[in-house]
């Protein structure tokens, strides 16, 4: 007869900071790829800048305004590219985790233990948060002063409140993400993917008011388009979707508590049939 010993919540939690501590010790041996993170974005955002400059040139502020509601296309850039950074390490963090683990052979030890693998993605997600927010907050801060821009102008609470709201629905579905790298055994060429469609998505560069109905649509469906435009409204005035914050902010909150349970539904699915059907041992 087998005794299934369930952890407790603090040996589930012990579990988690571990993981989180983990990562966080691997990551500080390597401060070059750090500083890359900060300066990424600023250069990620600089390219249309300096093309709106050399086709819009002295009246680039007021051309942007017209489709956008601000003057002020450095922020705008900025924050749609350091956003982006946010959402990207969760994607690649999470994707990349659960690769690691298949192709080490250690996903089967952790199946073997009395943790699971959502607990200790809840340590990666951890790390992911602080490493890419700190990253983003610099690159932020940086990219403002190299172009000489206020980077503390607007509502910047509520602006954070957009940004800790959405963290749970982003890495609900970047979860949802890792369930597809673990049942198709590949993570690289599925990232790579995931950029583009995201970057498109959540419009880093634009206002997804431009896009095509449809594809508008499915835009809303993504919570990250929600923090970015919640964002830049508080910083820049941009205009929410729903005319007022709140309603913005309730629709991020509803994304909260239905992200998570349909992503983990499908991951524990998905999870369950790697176990039953598919081998656990053939990545």
């Amino acid at each position: 007869m087998t005794i299934v010993i369930k952890p407790t919540f603090a040996q589930k939690l012990s579990a988690v900071l571990a993981e989180t501590r983990l990562r966080m010790i691997n990551i500080s041996r390597y401060p070059g790829q750090l500083a890359l993170e900060i300066v990424i974005p600023v250069i990620f955002a600089s390219m249309p800048m300096l093309l709106g400059r050399a086709t819009a040139g002295a009246d680039a502020g007021a051309n942007f305004a017209a489709n956008t509601g601000t003057t002020n296309y450095v922020a705008f850039l900025l924050i749609g590219s350091n956003i982006f950074t946010l959402v990207s390490n969760a994607f690649w963090h999470i994707a990349y985790w659960l690769r690691f683990e298949q192709e080490t052979g250690t996903l089967e030890a952790v199946y073997l233990t009395p943790t699971s693998s959502l607990t200790l993605a809840s340590g990666v997600a951890i790390y992911s948060v602080i490493r890419g927010l700190i990253a983003a907050f610099l690159s932020y801060i940086i990219g403002c002063l190299v172009f000489r821009v206020n980077p503390f102008q607007g509502d910047v609470l509520l602006a954070l409140a957009f940004i800790f709201v959405g963290l749970i629905p982003l890495y609900a579905v970047a979860f949802l993400f890792g369930a597809l790298v673990l049942k198709v055994k590949e993570s690289n060429a599925l990232v790579g993917l995931m950029q583009w469609v995201v970057s498109f998505l959540m419009g880093i560069f634009f206002p997804i008011t431009v896009l095509p109905p449809f594809v508008k649509f499915i835009a809303w469906l993504f919570p990250p388009t929600w923090i970015t435009n919640g964002v830049r409204s508080s910083l820049l005035g941009v205009g929410f979707f729903f005319g007022h914050w709140y309603f913005d902010m309730a629709v991020l909150w509803a994304f909260l508590f239905i992200a998570p349970l349909f992503s983990f539904a499908v991951f524990n699915r998905v999870e369950r049939g790697v176990k039953a059907n598919e081998g656990v041992g053939q990545f």
